[in-house]
């Protein structure tokens, strides 16, 4: 349980300006300091390295010849359990003070990020060790005269770039599978996030991840992403992040190696409430939090709640009140429900869009203004917008910020069209208590994930993966694997 002195503890330690992990060391590289604010009070509090090109080269360079000298890929799959069950026990033992780094950096709620975070990343860590000696190869079912064996193997050198809102817990989703599977990794972390993935690369050296295997290098994506995108050296890129940087990562496979790109380019998500929904006063508390959280920063938030016509207002009062008992503030109080937004940037935007909304004839039921002023932090009230219409702004682009865009359904069919009238399919929500019904609307739905009767929590057992522009490929799960596994046939005359 979390203990308020404990995080104070942290909360002001100071950080030294943060290098380059390559090749196992910390260096200054060639690019020169960028300062690190926190959204929590617009302060500076510490910096780190704006890298270059010449920089990730060095690093995919490292990741290459690691790989190919076989101090991991060649490495007992029973040594490399051990390693990362270290690295998992080392999550744990830092987990306080990799939580309080990675709030400080991006503002996310401690109570939420201590789980979402530490927590995941290590849980992540030990899923994907348990995987490593359990994933066999396999024998084709031939003629009697041919043998057919197909191999795992590793891809090679893999570049991952994560986004802010979670960068341990992505991280570990794509560096834990990679790993497990035998590859060395190029790991770009946000600019506004990257000290606990910082952090992380010093728990996997002191667990003994082999110099080389594990590269940080942090940056402008517009350049050092950019250079992993071009780069001939890189075998698979993992993305999360927006559509129009996924779309610009294609276009460098395109230009160089035709690299596989596996892509988690965000959602507008859709949560459906039925007049039969099994407690529509949980569902009410649900539905805020779905939202809410994390300040709306949440690939899969449930950004469009879509209410039958019958329930729709006694339930926007219901999710209004749910609302209204949140505390927004410093996200290192464990009073505080809500956090911080990432940025001045972020803030901004999310606020443009509520200005938008109000231009389209769309209703503010509930916020849609900063708060907080007098902290010098980035803080949005929890914002829910009604009447918003399907060929409106807020109902079809992805905010990333506590704004709740709220229609109405009479039918099925138009709960379903309302759902699947986004570019969008990552995640979805349905509440009723048909199971019929909940069936017929899981078949229907465009989204990776749906959710019925709960928003949120599916663990690292099941994968979280797009349809139509929220992606490709899956995080999480046995599935994770196959985007860092080359397939090899052996055809053996006998």
């Amino acid at each position: 349980m979390l203990n308020q002195k404990q995080i104070d503890s942290y909360r002001d330690k100071k950080i030294s300006p943060q290098k380059l992990f390559i090749d196992g060391a910390w260096i200054d590289g060639s690019g020169d300091d960028f300062e690190i604010v926190s959204p929590i009070n617009g302060k500076k509090f510490t910096s780190i390295k704006r890298a270059t090109v010449s920089d990730m080269e060095m690093a995919i360079k490292a990741a290459r010849m690691s790989f190919d000298n076989g101090s991991w890929s060649n490495m007992a799959p029973t040594q490399r359990k051990k390693v990362l069950h270290k690295l998992a026990d080392l999550i744990e033992r830092d987990a306080l003070e990799l939580t309080v780094l990675g709030v400080r950096d991006n503002g996310t709620e401690i109570n939420m990020a201590i789980n979402a975070e530490a927590g995941s990343a290590a849980g992540t860590f030990r899923y994907y060790a348990e995987c490593i000696d359990k994933v066999y190869g396999e024998i084709a079912p031939t003629a009697n005269d041919v043998l057919g064996l197909i191999y795992k193997e590793p891809v090679g050198v893999v570049g991952a770039i994560v986004p802010w809102n979670f960068p341990l817990m992505i991280g570990a989703w794509k560096i834990a599978p990679a790993l497990a599977a035998g590859n060395s990794i190029v790991l770009k972390p946000a600019e506004t996030a990257s000290l606990s993935l910082l952090k992380l690369a010093e728990l996997a050296a002191e667990a003994g991840v082999p110099d080389g295997v594990l590269n940080v290098v942090t940056g402008q994506g517009s350049v050092v992403g950019k250079a992993m995108g071009l780069s001939m050296e890189v075998d698979v890129l993992a993305f999360t992040g927006s559509g129009p940087t996924g779309r610009r990562l294609l276009e460098y496979s395109s230009q160089s190696n035709m690299k596989r790109c596996y892509l988690e380019l965000g959602g507008k998500s859709p949560n459906i409430i039925f007049s039969d929904a099994p407690s529509l006063e949980q569902a009410a508390k649900v539905s805020a939090m779905a939202i809410f959280r994390n300040s709306g920063q949440v690939c899969v938030a449930a950004s469009r709640l879509i209410i039958e016509d019958s329930i729709h207002d006694d339930f926007i009062k219901s999710v209004i009140k749910n609302a209204e008992e949140l505390q927004v503030g410093n996200p290192l109080d464990i009073t505080s429900d809500i956090g911080a937004i990432n940025s001045e940037t972020q803030l901004s935007s999310n606020l443009q869009f509520v200005d938008i909304a109000k231009t389209e004839g769309s209703q503010i039921a509930l916020g849609g203004h900063q708060i907080l002023k007098n902290t010098g932090g980035y803080y949005m009230e929890p914002t829910v917008v009604t009447n918003v219409k399907p060929n409106s702004t807020l109902f079809k682009e992805e905010v990333f910020g506590p704004v709740l865009a709220v229609s109405r359904f009479k039918t099925e069919e138009e709960a379903v069209k309302l759902a699947n009238g986004t570019e969008f399919g990552l995640s979805a929500g349905i509440w009723t208590s048909n199971l019929a019904k909940a069936h017929k609307m899981v078949s229907k739905v465009k989204a990776g994930v749906v959710n019925v009767n709960t928003y949120g929590g599916a663990d690292v057992t099941v994968p979280l993966s797009g349809v139509k522009q929220s992606g490709n490929g899956s995080d999480k799960s046995l599935h994770a694997l196959d985007k860092y596994i080359n397939l090899k046939t052996a055809w053996i005359q006998l």
